[in-house]
């Protein structure tokens, strides 16, 4: 017989419980729809920084790779050209060797006592005679030329080929680094782009009053002078002020941070090297803001991916990132590290 009870009722807790969850989602939905926007701006810009800073660090790194790929490619160059002279040099050894061998079978068909016996003019035949043992001494120097030629283009052969495995890593490694630069670019970019047109316009003045800030500063020369090749690098980056950072870029129209630190040194006559760890040790270094002159090079961040030229006053001169100018910033914005004096 089919049952006609009631169906039970829940009880009061689990009433409770789900008013609860009810009214605490309800809490949280109109939390969301109220958010502050100037956080939510906040949080944005803090995120681009902090992929602009990784990008950076990449950048350097891919400026390394790119530096390795340019020196493995001349030495394989080199090599190359020298195995080819090498190879031509080896063949007309060989040459001559030949002749020489053809030479001394010709004369050698006849036992030398029965030519001795049968020449009409012996002291012709002697005369030829010492020459073949001088051939024979020759012969026997210039294959031993041979041979060591041969030892030696085999084992440019082998530095050659280990360069270019090298080298085809070392390619492999630049388009790693690279996709992974533009990864974090195009992530920036993301989020950006959820933001408002207010705000990117918000965004956007900030950053040029940051770059005529620093403009003015350049046009009212109250830095204090430098001298020697540190003046003429920092002399010669006040000119760039303005000029766009470009993850990769060397100069002379765009940047990015060890790009203008090198390119400014080479207007002064000095070669530095191209990635700003590497030339963290090009010079002295100074572990004091206090003891730092205008022109040094300063590098901030633990792992000295970011680099710039003291400018005085507590200023650095540098090309700071993505979507920025060359310009001068308060050395304070930055975890300082160390600066270098160069020469």
């Amino acid at each position: 017989m089919a049952s006609h009870r009631r169906p039970k009722q829940p009880s009061r807790a689990r009433v409770s419980v789900f008013t609860m969850t009810a009214a605490a989602a309800v809490a949280l939905t109109s939390q969301a729809a109220h958010a502050d926007p100037q956080s939510s701006k906040k949080d944005v810009k803090e995120k681009v920084d902090k992929l602009y800073e990784d990008a950076e660090a990449a950048t350097e790194k891919y400026n390394g790779a790119k530096e390795k790929q340019s020196k493995l490619s001349e030495e394989v160059e080199n090599l190359q050209d020298s195995v080819a002279r090498g190879q031509g040099e080896l063949n007309t050894m060989r040459d001559k060797l030949g002749s020489l061998a053809t030479a001394q079978y010709r004369s050698g068909g006849i036992d030398p006592s029965v030519q001795l016996f049968l020449s009409s003019d012996p002291d012709s035949y002697l005369d030829k005679a010492s020459a073949m043992d001088q051939l024979s001494t020759k012969q026997a120097g210039a294959l031993k030329k041979v041979q060591a030629k041969q030892r030696s283009l085999a084992q440019q052969r082998k530095e050659a080929s280990g360069k270019l495995k090298d080298l085809a890593s070392t390619r492999k490694e630049l388009g790693e680094k690279k996709k992974k630069i533009q990864g974090k670019l195009s992530e920036a970019q993301r989020l950006l782009n959820t933001l408002t047109a207010k705000e990117k316009a918000r965004l956007a003045e900030k950053q040029q009053r940051a770059d005529r800030a620093s403009s003015n500063r350049a046009d009212l020369g109250d830095l204090p002078p430098g001298s020697g090749h540190a003046a003429a690098a920092l002399s010669a980056a006040k000119g760039k002020i303005g000029s766009p950072y470009v993850w990769g870029a060397t100069g002379p129209s765009s940047f990015d941070c060890s790009g203008l630190t090198s390119w400014a040194y080479k207007q002064a006559g000095v070669s530095l090297p191209r990635t700003s760890q590497a030339q963290a040790n090009a010079g002295t270094r100074i572990s004091s803001q206090s003891q730092l002159k205008p022109g040094d090079l300063v590098l901030f961040y633990g792992d000295l991916h970011h680099i710039g030229l003291y400018a005085g006053n507590g200023q650095v001169l540098h090309a700071p990132k993505p979507g920025a100018s060359v310009r001068f910033e308060a050395m304070g914005n930055m975890p300082f590290q160390f600066g270098v004096r160069v020469g």
